[in-house]
């Protein structure tokens, strides 16, 4: 099983930690990478699957995928165990459609503040950091009763996980707002296959000489 990501892309880490979480013996191929956060020149085997020029990208045998989401599909009905979808079809629909928020409702306002790095007290950098604080006040309640977003950490645990840290990096991350969040985040990032792939990618922007959260400075080490 080989996988096409990028030191600093969100949507391949997902996949490479859901991939650890299974326990898959993955090999990692990191895409060229240029200074202005592009992925320069595009891989050819990106440029074959993905008709996005995206990474990631997912070959197992004669299977070939794109997108985070459908690599999670593929991963959890090839290795049914540990479960990373609820047992439920409730539950599963729930943690579906966390995921699925993650990645459309609350990456986009992250992406607008990758444009807005110069100015930051801006009205766009503004509403983008509001409507990033609103998400985080929606998911705090879901951990009102559950140490996970829909209960069992699912991959919608991870998918949120990785856009916070994007969030965090480019000025919305999570405040004492939240406290049950902000647990949360503790303990999904001590996950060993969480670890394993945050760790690579903060010690690549302190390479860089680019800022590393303060919560994030512990993935260091």
């Amino acid at each position: 099983m080989k996988l096409f990501t990028g030191p600093l892309s969100m949507f391949g880490a997902k996949a490479q930690i859901a991939a650890l979480e299974k326990g898959l013996a993955v090999e990692t191929v990191m895409v060229p990478f240029d200074k202005d956060d592009n992925y320069l020149p595009k891989h050819p085997e990106v440029l074959r699957i993905n008709p996005k020029r995206q990474v990631p990208v997912l070959i197992d045998g004669e299977v070939e995928l794109f997108d985070s989401t459908q690599i999670f599909e593929y991963l959890e009905d090839k290795v049914p165990e540990p479960p990373l979808w609820p047992r439920d079809v409730a539950g599963r629909a729930r943690a579906r459609q966390i995921e699925h928020l993650s990645d459309e409702v609350f990456f986009p306002h992250v992406i607008k503040l990758m444009g807005l790095q110069h100015d930051m007290q801006g009205e766009a950098a503004q509403a983008a950091c509001a409507a990033c604080a609103h998400f985080y006040a929606q998911m705090e309640q879901r951990l009102a009763h559950a140490e996970h977003l829909a209960g069992p950490y699912t991959f919608a645990d991870i998918a949120f996980y990785m856009a916070q840290v994007f969030a965090d990096r480019k000025g919305a991350g999570m405040t004492d707002a939240t406290p049950r969040l902000l647990a949360w985040r503790e303990r999904v990032g001590a996950r060993p296959a969480v670890r394993a792939v945050v760790g690579p990618m903060m010690r690549f922007l302190a390479s860089e000489g680019r800022p590393v959260p303060a919560a994030l400075q512990s993935h260091l080490a």
